[in-house]
């Protein structure tokens, strides 16, 4: 029996790209729990099958952003008011070095989805865009004005999506919400839920994978920033807030809403060397630390202003404390890696 049998569908039903990774996964929970019919679009190249069919009980249909007659199919046979998009590739350093995998899969791909969604007449979407599409930040935190000039194909294919959807607001007056956010963290709080990327490039995930023994140790990547301890800062928002930050955004975009992009970020931001001290608290472990050289295109700081999404949104987040997102991140490795080994 479904975990969500007791909740009745009294709401749309929202398709749901990518909805079988670590943040869309998060998001189908939650708009089963408002009360949405969901259907998950996934290719499960990184996705996990078992989240969608055995933990949230969703309809999955197996399927390619880029395969047109599938878009066409799904359309056809689901009443879908509304489309929540997280089906991307995100792994800067790979994008980089295979650029044209992320152009075909995140800015072609999406571009297929949106011509599929018109011939079906649905006109409501809701991206999971990034910070990356920033660059490097001339003021922090970073407020939504804030020039957009990404430093890598995975920040540049975000961007152009964005710049797709203010083009097609102005041909079809197809209404879209871009949530630009920083560093998803964080589990489901009852375990159900978390993140398990294979490779893992997430600090917390590689942090916990350390306290664990799945690897050796953490690698901390430059010790001179011009921050208080010399590492690098980012902005830590957990996955749940993310996950009701998309659902306020479908229902901001149903209840006639115009386009509009948000930050989803805490304001506040936390060195490498703290998250690493929190996790050791958290954990009682002892974890090794090796310090290495900056990697390149790594801003000294990023965090986000979310003054727009709570004022507009309503968006307050519950989970700003790193220490209650480490402690939900871990009860979630310790149930998926808790015999030190992956997968």
């Amino acid at each position: 029996m479904s975990i969500l049998s007791r909740i009745a569908q009294t709401k749309p039903t929202i398709l749901v790209t990518g909805g079988a990774g670590y943040i869309g996964s998060h998001a189908v929970l939650a708009l089963q729990q408002a009360g949405y019919g969901v259907v998950v679009l996934d290719n499960l190249v990184y996705g996990h099958r078992e989240f969608v069919e055995d933990i949230l009980q969703a309809t999955l249909v197996v399927g390619d952003m880029n395969d047109r007659p599938m878009l066409d199919r799904l359309f056809a046979t689901h009443a879908i008011a509304a489309v929540m998009h997280f089906a991307a590739y995100i792994n800067v350093g790979e994008s980089v070095t295979n650029p044209a995998k992320y152009y075909r899969n995140n800015v072609v791909g999406t571009l297929t989805l949106l011509e599929a969604m018109l011939a079906a007449n649905i006109k409501k979407f809701v991206f999971s865009s990034t910070c990356a599409t920033y660059g490097v930040p001339k003021t922090v935190p970073i407020p939504e004005e804030h020039p957009q000039d990404p430093i890598n194909p995975y920040g540049v294919s975000k961007w152009m999506v964005e710049q797709i959807l203010s083009d097609f607001d102005t041909a079809h007056e197809l209404k879209s919400v871009c949530f630009r956010y920083f560093n998803a963290c964080g589990a489901d709080p009852e375990g159900r839920l978390g993140e398990d990327h294979h490779p893992e490039t997430h600090l917390i995930p590689l942090v916990l994978q350390a306290a664990l023994g799945i690897r050796d140790c953490i690698k901390v990547f430059g010790t001179d920033y011009p921050t208080p301890d010399g590492t690098c800062i980012r902005d830590y928002v957990h996955v749940v807030d993310l996950a009701t930050a998309h659902v306020s955004g479908i229902e901001y975009l149903l209840n006639g809403g115009d386009s509009q992009a948000f930050n989803l970020g805490n304001g506040n931001g936390f060195s490498v060397r703290e998250v690493i001290e929190v996790a050791k608290q958290v954990t009682e472990r002892e974890i090794k630390v090796v310090e290495c050289d900056r990697r390149p295109g790594d801003p000294p700081a990023l965090v986000g202003s979310g003054d727009r999404a709570r004022t507009i949104l309503h968006w307050h987040p519950q989970y700003s404390d790193l220490s209650q997102i480490m402690a939900h991140a871990w009860n979630w490795h310790q149930k998926r890696h808790g015999n030190g080994v992956i997968g």
